[in-house]
């Protein structure tokens, strides 16, 4: 069974936990025939983010107790928004917990942490990181899929490239393997920032040598049948084949199942 360290990315009143300030309504726009995607408040620095929200910076979340303090597996930490966190199902149905389901058929012993919160940026995931990592202690592998909410508020693809080579740092530097997950951005901003978008993911990836997983949604977005009524997120189904594009990606970056014992 998964850990997590959110319960819920649900809209109704549930046991998300979203920093002070914050509504749980979602915050992504619909782009038609592209890959949109969700994502909501975030409450980050206008400095680094030159965003419209006007909400002031919230403190750090109040840590939420473990559920499982006697599960001592090397974790996974699924780092994200809104598509991470699991908004409109439930916390079972998101793919960090599909990705937990396709581990244990594996013979893979890990567990997964979903450290999920809609309407995170890259510079709010660089201020959370450390805090998530150091209630982690067991963690192996970070899964990195931020950057849509950048897309969405049109920070400079640069000042994202930042960020996410900053998280990558602090994971490494805790000897954690890392994992970086691409999201598309809005047509809407046309295409010169589309594309330097998208290859502010390639360039950071190469610079670090780190695996990339291009495009998180791959398959999924822009298919009425994997994404709930809104369009936008994916439902139950949609976030199973998001755990099979990030597992296609992290495999190698996993211990082996241990050897069936030989008969005698």
């Amino acid at each position: 069974m998964a850990r997590f360290l959110l319960r819920s990315g649900r809209p109704e009143s549930g046991p998300l936990r979203e920093r002070p300030g914050c509504r749980r309504s979602p915050s992504l726009l619909l782009l038609a025939a592209s890959a949109a995607f969700a994502l909501g408040c975030g409450g980050d620095d206008p400095a680094r983010d030159p965003a419209p929200a006007k909400e002031a910076p919230a403190p750090a979340p109040v840590p939420p107790p473990a559920e499982d303090p006697e599960d001592d597996r090397p974790a996974i930490v699924a780092f994200g928004d809104s598509l991470t966190a699991g908004y409109g199902m439930e916390i079972e149905e998101a793919w960090p917990a599909r990705l937990q389901e396709r581990l244990d058929r594996e013979g893979l012993a890990l567990r997964v942490v979903n450290a999920g919160v809609s309407g995170e940026t890259s510079s709010g995931g660089l201020r959370r990181l450390p805090w998530v990592l150091d209630r982690e202690p067991e963690a192996r592998v970070l899964v990195l899929a931020l950057g849509g909410n950048d897309g969405l508020r049109g920070v400079p693809a640069s000042v994202m490239a930042d960020n996410l080579r900053a998280m990558i740092g602090e994971a490494e530097e805790r000897g954690l393997s890392v994992l970086l997950a691409g999201v598309p951005t809005a047509p809407e901003l046309g295409p010169d920032y589309a594309d330097e978008f998208r290859a502010a993911f390639r360039e950071v990836a190469d610079e670090t040598r780190t695996p990339l997983l291009e495009n998180l949604l791959d398959g999924v977005a822009g298919d009425p049948a994997l994404n709930q009524r809104d369009r936008i997120h994916p439902n139950a189904d949609g976030a199973r084949r998001l755990a099979d594009n990030v597992f296609a990606v992290i495999a190698p970056l996993l211990p082996p199942a241990p050897a069936e014992p030989s008969d005698p």
